[in-house]
């Protein structure tokens, strides 16, 4: 395990506040509206059993295209979240407690949409003492029970407030796969994410690792904040210092002209540019496009990512 060491100095990034006046988006990042059979069974299942998405919450792009396919990013502990990110469209506020049955919810869903694999996120919970760090073990010991060809990944808060042994309790529940978005360059956290420390989450990603190592870990990036190529590839190469297996780098969209502004539309070319970078410092799987997410085709690149390690083990 290689040690995660602080460099001295950063290059300091400019802030880009909200801003009604953006970059006009290109054709490159524009997607069809959702709709179908397949878009309307997985609503369908979603509001049967009450729970709720990422996908809708969030906004994302490819809402239309996943669900079509009956895939949906679960996101847990309720719709309010006690960080205030300026790139998020998640409200803020104070949550209200925990629902004991959701996990079994969640359960019933993956089982329900036959889900080879599942994304399982959730809000900031720095109101509970342990983050709902056993809420997430929860979720994935029930979807387990119910799907247990199912492979699971988690995409978790930093747990910034809580003792560090709360990440054992999630580590212990087996995820296959435990993803933690750093989201931008660090010298962009004070505007972009001001509840959050850049270090601690690299050190979050490392200590999985420790604790369990054949657990894969991904985290993500968004470009287009106002951040240059060089704290770009800084960035892989923190993840890399801290064992990251798989690098997401995706296109911001600002989702209200509350939120922070778009600097520039990252070309398809440039997005080339990182993937190659990325996969030189040696990730084991790297997504790179305008509309790459987190969970964007995260069963088919899981799969992928799960071969890699076969081969590089001689099939093991």
């Amino acid at each position: 395990m290689r040690d995660l060491k602080i460099p001295e100095q950063r290059h300091p990034e400019k802030a880009h506040r909200a801003s009604t006046s953006q970059p006009k988006k290109p054709s490159w990042i524009r997607v069809k509206a959702p709709g179908g059979a397949g878009y309307a069974e997985t609503h369908k299942i979603m509001r049967e059993n009450n729970l709720v998405t990422v996908c809708e919450e969030a906004g994302c792009p490819n809402v239309g295209e996943c669900w079509s396919q009956g895939h949906a990013t679960m996101m847990i502990m309720g719709e309010i979240c006690t960080r205030g990110c300026t790139f998020c469209n998640i409200a803020t506020g104070r949550p209200e407690t925990l629902d004991v049955f959701e996990p079994g919810r969640v359960a019933h869903a993956v089982e329900k949409l036959g889900l080879n694999h599942v994304v399982i996120t959730s809000v900031d919970r720095d109101d509970l003492e342990d983050g709902g760090a056993e809420h997430f073990a929860q979720t994935i010991r029930a979807v387990r029970h119910k799907s247990p060809d199912t492979t699971i990944e988690i995409l978790t808060p930093d747990f910034l407030k809580c003792d560090p042994s709360v990440l054992e309790i999630v580590v212990e529940a087996r995820p296959d796969v435990f993803n933690h978005n750093l989201e931008t360059v660090p010298g962009l956290y004070p505007e972009v994410r001001p509840g959050a420390r850049y270090f601690h989450s690299l050190r979050l990603l490392q200590r999985v690792k420790e604790l369990d190592p054949l657990i894969f870990t991904k985290s993500g990036i968004m470009v287009g904040l106002g951040e240059d190529r060089q704290s770009v590839v800084q960035v892989m190469d923190d993840m890399r210092a801290a064992d990251v297996d798989f690098l997401t780098i995706g296109q911001y969209l600002q989702p209200t002209p509350k939120h922070h502004a778009v600097d520039r539309f990252v070309t398809p070319e440039e997005f080339a540019s990182y993937g190659k970078a990325a996969w030189g410092k040696g990730f084991h799987m790297v997504s790179a496009t305008s509309l790459t997410r987190s969970s964007y085709h995260a069963g088919d690149d899981f799969a992928r990512l799960r071969a890699t390690r076969q081969a590089r083990s001689g099939g093991g």
